[in-house]
């Protein structure tokens, strides 16, 4: 036996070692430890003010495993991925009642009617009803209309003058609390407490949109991932002219990302404009050939925050050496609606505002383009105001309505097309999309970078 194992030993360590996987932002647990100081710190300093701010002393967060509330994400820690049978958040100002801050929680007293504590964070109430099979002494859960039961005795206890719900005909994030779930607690509460009901609409939707100094940290390193990434996707690493189609970057993306250990949001794209040919012409996966130009659409998602990232490219053509000066002033012009973009954000503006004065600046320099730039962070199409949709450049009712806050980030996606002259008056259409920042005193910038010159492949 012992003279088979000596071969076979000799054999195993003569194979190659193993690679060590990349991790850019480190192991899951330190991800998770970032994550998790994250949530402390919003809901010790960001909630609280929200509440304030709104008018909201009590606010109830209720949802079913698998039907969370959009805000669920923001509220829960990275380690919870779905709602406990039924959870109920409740979050209860006791400053606003004469109450002192608590010296851990301050004051914003934050209550799980199921579920865990999320490390400690919450206080998590679990069921008086006795277990009799061997669970090792496991607190029996609350479960069905007993949780409507406890949340009432939780109300009458606080006596709060305004009870927000996540109601909402206008925004997707406030709109979490379902109709099931309203009608099983209105019954249970009764008339007295539901005439206190108040949509709490702002409340989820800044609290979702609200960022953090060090989630910035974390965003702009991520984003320089993005760009390193689109560099080497729009680069004779990946492209050979003549033979890769598009198709082959999409797929080079997603591949390169999940090797990361991370995701995406959405499916990326790739786009060829050409000479003399139209989009139909192309076709859906066209071979991408000397003269091209790309464009690119990707997003990587970390720390359950997103980037929504565009750049342009040029593929040389035989005896080029730079890019032709038509196709370089398309991207200037690109750039000078991302200028005038920067220029129109700051908080307490309205996105349906922001666009109406951007595209008028755009106008009046005699540029032709559309502007349907968007929030981001813990969704890719994120809370907070939409600044046009590329089918609505008269303004977004509703979803446009809503005002620019601090501490906010944004999504720059636009367009502008412009005639080249190298290609007989054609024109050519520059999207771009960068993700920037409004800092928590009101001034923009961007997470990483902007693109300002074509990506070259050679």
């Amino acid at each position: 036996m012992r003279t088979r194992l000596v071969p076979i030993l000799l054999t195993i360590a003569a194979l190659p070692v193993a690679a060590q996987p990349t991790r850019p932002f480190g192991t899951l647990k330190e991800q998770a430890d970032r994550q998790q100081q994250w949530l402390q710190q919003r809901l010790t300093t960001v909630l609280p003010a929200l509440m304030k701010e709104h008018g909201i002393d009590m606010w109830v967060v209720p949802m079913r495993e698998y039907n969370e509330d959009p805000v669920f994400t923001s509220l829960v820690s990275p380690t919870t991925f779905a709602a406990r049978r039924r959870t109920i958040y409740v979050f209860f100002d006791r400053c606003a009642h004469g109450a002192a801050p608590n010296a851990t929680a301050g004051c914003v007293e934050r209550v799980a009617l199921g579920g865990t504590s999320q490390g400690g964070l919450y206080e998590a109430v679990r069921s008086a009803k006795a277990v009799d099979a061997a669970v090792g002494g496991r607190q029996a859960e609350l479960w069905g209309d007993q949780q409507w039961l406890v949340l009432k005795e939780a109300i009458e206890k606080r006596n709060p003058k305004v009870i927000g719900i996540d109601v909402s005909r206008t925004f997707a994030f406030s709109d979490g609390l379902s109709a099931g779930e309203l009608d099983g607690m209105s019954a249970a509460l009764g008339s007295k407490w539901t005439s206190r009901f108040k949509h709490a609409e702002a409340l989820p939707l800044e609290l979702i949109a609200t960022r953090l100094p060090d989630e910035e940290v974390f965003f702009t390193d991520l984003t320089k991932l993005v760009h390193e990434l689109i560099g080497r996707m729009f680069s004779n690493e990946v492209v050979r002219p003549g033979v890769t189609r598009t198709s082959d970057l999409v797929w080079w993306w997603r591949q390169q990302v999940n090797d990361l250990g991370l995701g995406t949001w959405f499916q990326p794209s790739i786009e060829v404009q050409r000479n003399g040919a139209s989009a139909e012409q192309l076709g859906d996966d066209p071979v991408i050939e000397r003269g091209d130009v790309l464009h690119c659409d990707v997003g990587i998602t970390a720390l359950r925050l997103n980037t929504d990232t565009q750049h342009d490219a040029y593929v040389l053509r035989d005896g080029e050496t730079e890019v032709p000066a038509g196709l370089r002033k398309a991207l200037a012009n690109s750039n000078r609606f991302q200028d005038i973009l920067m220029e129109e954000v700051r908080p307490g503006r309205t996105g349906n505002e922001v666009l109406k004065s951007s595209n008028a600046r755009l106008a009046k320099e005699g540029i032709s383009g559309t502007m349907y730039s968007h929030p981001i962070g813990m969704h890719g199409h994120g809370a907070g105001p939409l600044i046009g949709l590329w089918d609505y450049q008269d303004g977004v009712p509703g979803r446009g309505d809503a005002r620019i806050i601090p501490s906010m980030w944004f999504s720059s996606e636009l367009q502008t097309t412009t005639p080249v002259p190298e290609w007989g008056g054609q024109p050519v259409r520059m999207a771009q999309e960068e993700d920037f920042f409004i800092g928590a005193d009101g001034k923009t910038r961007w997470a990483y970078k902007r693109q300002s010159e074509l990506h070259l492949v050679k």
